[in-house]
């Protein structure tokens, strides 16, 4: 269960309205996700990561935003001991990221799971036109094709199509679940199931949040409204672990698109302590006094929790609002909890600044742009 240090007035009738429009929405599907999980898919996951496990020494998970930040996020944190190693490719235009994953690659025996619900998203189609084209090398065509694993749009697209044609593994992007509220689905739990992280436990963490977090959840989402409507348009999201760092960056984007729009919303940014405190700890300290930190204070070592009590008795004193935010575990029970309470909360809070949640419309404007300079 998600313990929190803040207690928020909290508008019943204000809450339990959006938590009914969230529901109803029609991409609210991750709303009653984890207690009406398919099986019948979970168990076609569980088969897929067995083969590549069997058949590959490398993954190559290929996807951008949501379709890659969030099981990145867990299998970073956890480090799980897997005999297949994930090597994150299609997240930027860089050609030198893309040559250097290929060398990652080598001369290993390798799949690919590309992530993608249009299949037109400029950078993973880029870089999976490399990876596809080295396993044809490799493999022969016949071979190649059975080693690609597309999770894509239930039933159309370019990379729907494609992989109806070449008969590629197929797992869905769920139409009513948008890139950053996806973990849960095929888009995360296949390569979670691959770096052996135990995705029952995740979903049992997420299906307890629901249960017994949801209120809390509702509590942190009217806090950081009503921070917001305070001035305080910054939140610092602050971990002390360092392999929790992709975690960060996956909150920075279910709440930068999810509540930056009609001119609204608070800025999300993120640390790692006690590195970070040798960096941006002056600034913190005795800088500007229009943000505040929300600290997930995972459950770790002596020394670290001392550095947690440090930085709330010394940021608290230099002015800056601390809210606390603690799962019951650092495992996958835990960041499954976590994962479900900061999409509610998310969710909760946009509704309450007047935006939808689950749209991103100014994602669209540089694609656009970038279309027109290369021509597409």
């Amino acid at each position: 269960m998600i313990k929190v240090n803040f207690d928020p007035k909290v508008d019943v009738e204000r809450a339990t309205k959006i938590l009914k429009e969230i529901a109803k929405d029609k991409m609210g599907g991750w709303f009653s996700l984890p207690k009406k999980y398919d099986m019948g898919e979970l168990v076609r996951i569980k088969e897929a990561a067995k083969k590549i496990q069997d058949e590959s020494e490398i993954l190559v998970c290929i996807g951008i935003g949501g379709s890659y930040l969030g099981h990145r996020a867990i299998i970073e944190a956890l480090r799980p001991k897997s005999s297949v190693k994930i090597v994150f490719a299609g997240n930027s235009l860089s050609r030198r990221e893309l040559d250097h994953a290929l060398r990652m690659v080598g001369d290993h025996d390798f799949s690919v799971n590309v992530i993608s619900k249009s299949g037109t998203t400029l950078e993973p189609a880029v870089a999976f036109g490399a990876f596809k084209k080295k396993l044809i090398e490799k493999y022969g065509e016949e071979e190649a094709y059975q080693r690609i694993y597309a999770t894509t749009d239930r039933k159309q697209g370019a990379l729907h199509d494609e992989a109806v044609a070449c008969g590629y593994t197929r797992f869905v992007v769920p139409d009513n679940i948008g890139g950053r509220y996806s973990v849960l689905t095929a888009v995360g739990m296949l390569p979670l199931a691959v770096a052996r992280v135990d995705i029952d436990k995740l979903l049992e963490g997420a299906a307890d949040a629901a249960s017994e977090s949801a209120e809390t959840a509702v509590k942190y989402g009217f806090m950081r409204h009503e921070l917001g409507s305070k001035g305080y348009d910054t939140e610092v999201f602050a971990s002390f672990e360092p392999s929790t760092m992709y975690f960060n960056e996956w909150l920075k984007q279910l709440f930068g698109e999810s509540e930056g729009k009609d001119k609204q919303g608070v800025w999300p940014a993120a640390v790692v302590y006690s590195t970070d405190l040798h960096s941006l700890g002056q600034f913190m300290q005795d800088g500007r006094r229009d943000l505040w930190e929300t600290i997930i204070d995972y459950p770790t070592d002596e020394m670290n929790a001392k550095v947690v009590q440090a930085v709330k008795i010394a940021h608290l004193q230099g002015g800056i609002p601390v809210l606390t935010i603690t799962p019951s575990s650092f495992d996958e029970r835990g960041f499954g909890e976590l994962i479900y309470f900061f999409e509610l909360a998310c969710a909760v809070s946009a509704k309450l600044f007047g935006v939808n949640p689950f749209d991103q419309p100014g994602v669209e404007a540089y694609k656009n742009e970038l279309n027109k300079l290369i021509n597409v």
